[in-house]
This record gives structure tokens, sequence and C-alpha cells, in this order.
């Protein structure tokens, strides 16, 4: 077994695990403004209420995992993002206090509902920030990072950052059009049509533009005929799922348009997967140089066998307790 390989897939399956859970309570967060009465406030809030921490277990997973079974992609990553991840942590932390904060005044209600928005929003963005300098390549030189302090900032990366935003906005108005009803749900499903149009031109346009950033993306689409149809049915199941999206949106359904969107970001996971692999740090590092010795990788994957099916237990217990509707005046405080 290439015990690397293995632990490549846990580490992506832990950021996927982040990015599908937590994206669609830092969606609910970006909408906030944008949901009317602070009545309907109150429910968006208290569908992730019981579960956003839960959530935020998954990145906490990923990034330990990083460091302890790849750390030289660590150390080279972290200096190469150290401003848009720190703003980012900064962020949660503002969110995380107007959970706990905003349901307990009245008077200064108003700024947790700044704190909870801005935080989600600039949370999202930082997200999309680092994908999109990761994608764009880091420079490297031996076994050091070698750029610059704002070597992150590029035209491709807000554009990376603007593209979760909305696709994370997405997430979060599918959910809410999942776990509420009445004027909340109804808010909700209107944006979300708007959102899945906003989504899809982002998807577009930084599938379009990515080939360009990297020679090994573009050769993986465009290298032959042979290798083209290898990996068509990426594009194609997007396509269904768009569909699938647009019209459980118009007939009112309440479950699929949110699994439509989970798939839409499954989608374009694996779509980077195809992209990046062999390499952690494209175009220079690949998962074997960045691995740690095997001796520690296979005493880890004992932890790992563990901890994971633990946080999958958990987290599915979690939402089976509060599964259902919520219902305006009701909820977690």
């Amino acid at each position: 077994m290439d015990l690397a390989v293995l632990w490549a897939f846990l580490i992506a399956f832990a950021v996927l695990a982040y990015v599908v859970l937590d994206g669609f309570d830092l969606g609910t967060g970006i909408l906030f403004p944008f949901l009317g009465r602070h009545e309907s406030r109150d429910t968006a809030m208290n569908s992730v209420a019981p579960i956003w921490d839960g959530n935020e277990t998954w990145l906490v997973l990923g990034g330990g995992g990083l460091f302890a079974v790849f750390p030289l992609a660590y150390s080279i990553i972290m200096p190469a993002l150290y401003a848009p991840i720190v703003v980012m942590l900064l962020a949660l932390i503002f969110r995380g206090v107007a959970f706990e904060y905003r349901f307990k005044t009245v008077r200064g209600r108003w700024l947790w509902d700044v704190s909870f928005f801005a935080g989600s929003l600039t949370a999202a963005f930082c997200q999309g920030i680092a994908l999109g300098a990761l994608v764009q390549g880091i420079s490297v030189e031996g076994r050091s990072y070698a750029g610059g302090w704002f070597d992150w900032l590029t035209p491709f990366s807000l554009m990376t950052g603007l593209a979760v935003v909305v696709g994370y906005a997405l997430l979060g108005a599918t959910w809410l059009v999942m776990k509420t009803e009445g004027e909340v749900h109804d808010i909700a499903r209107r944006y979300a049509t708007f959102l899945a149009v906003g989504t899809l031109a982002a998807i577009a346009a930084v599938s379009l533009w990515m080939p360009f950033r990297q020679p090994q993306f573009y050769s993986r689409w465009f290298s032959g005929t042979a290798q083209f149809l290898s990996v068509a049915w990426v594009p194609l199941l997007l396509l269904v799922l768009a569909f699938s999206l647009f019209q459980s949106l118009a007939a009112g359904r309440h479950y699929r348009p949110f699994l439509s969107a989970l798939g839409l970001f499954l989608l374009c996971f694996v779509g980077l997967g195809i992209n990046f692999y062999p390499h952690i740090i494209p175009p220079s590092v690949t998962i074997w140089q960045a691995a740690a010795p095997e001796e520690s990788l296979s005493f880890l994957l004992a932890g790992a066998a563990v901890l994971i099916p633990t946080i999958l237990i958990y987290t599915s217990f979690a939402y089976w307790v509060f599964r259902g509707k919520v219902r305006e005046g009701e909820g977690y405080h």
C-alpha cells in the first residue's frame, strides 16, 4: 500500500468535508443581511447553530494532518499564504463569537449581525484566495518557499475568492430552502436561482482560466482526444447536476437543490484533484517528496483509523438529531 497516496486522499477528504459542511453555514452568514426581518435572521442562524462548530472539526483535521503527514508541504504553503490564512482564522473567530452573543442582547444585536456577516464573507473570500494561490503555483527553491509576501494576491486568486463566496452563498441558500419554511424559505429559493447562475459562471471562468496557469493542467485536459475523453465525464456530470439544481428549484423541491449544489462542489473538487495529482504543491512538489517517513505515516494512520470514523459517526448523529425544519421562534439559543 502506498501510504503517501492514501494519506493524500485522507487529507483531501477532510478538506472536502470542511468545504461542503462549513460552506453552507458560511453561505448562510453571507446571506444574513438579505433575509429581511431580524426574526428571519434568527431562524437562519438557528438552522446552523447546533452544528457549525462540528463542521469546523474538518478544518482542524485537514490542517493538522497536513502538518503531521506532509511537513514539507506545510512548511512551504504556510509562509506563502500566511496573510489570507491568518485573516480567515480571525474572521472565523468573529463569526463564532457572534453565534454565542447575538441571542444575549437586543440593543447590540446589530453588532453581532455585522460580525456574523463580515466574518462569513471574509473567511469564504480568504479560502478562495488561498485556493487560487495554490492553483497558480507557489515558488519553491530547494525545500523552502522562495516567493514574496504578496505573491498570493493576483487577479486569478481574487477571482477564485469571489467564486468561493458565490458558491458558498449558493450552498447557504439551498440549505435554507431545505431547513426553513415560510418567508425565509421563499427568500432563500429566490436567491438560490440567481446564485446558481453566478456559481456556474464562476466555475466556467475558473475552469477556462486554470489550464493556462500551469502547463500540467493544460495537458490533463487538452493533450489529445483520448485524454480529453477520459476526463470528459466531469463536465458532463456537472451539466446534469446544474439541470437538476434549476429544475428542483423551479419545482419547489426542498432537499434536491441542496444535494445538487453539494454535487457541484464535489465535481469541482474532483477536477482539482485531476489537475493536481501527483503534486501536492504544483508544479514542483509531489506527494512522495512532501510526505513524512513511512514509519510516521503508519503510526498516524492507526490514529486516523479511529479518529475519522468517530468524527463521521458524531457528525451523522448530530445531523440526525437536528433533522427537519427550523420554525420561526424555535431553535437553539
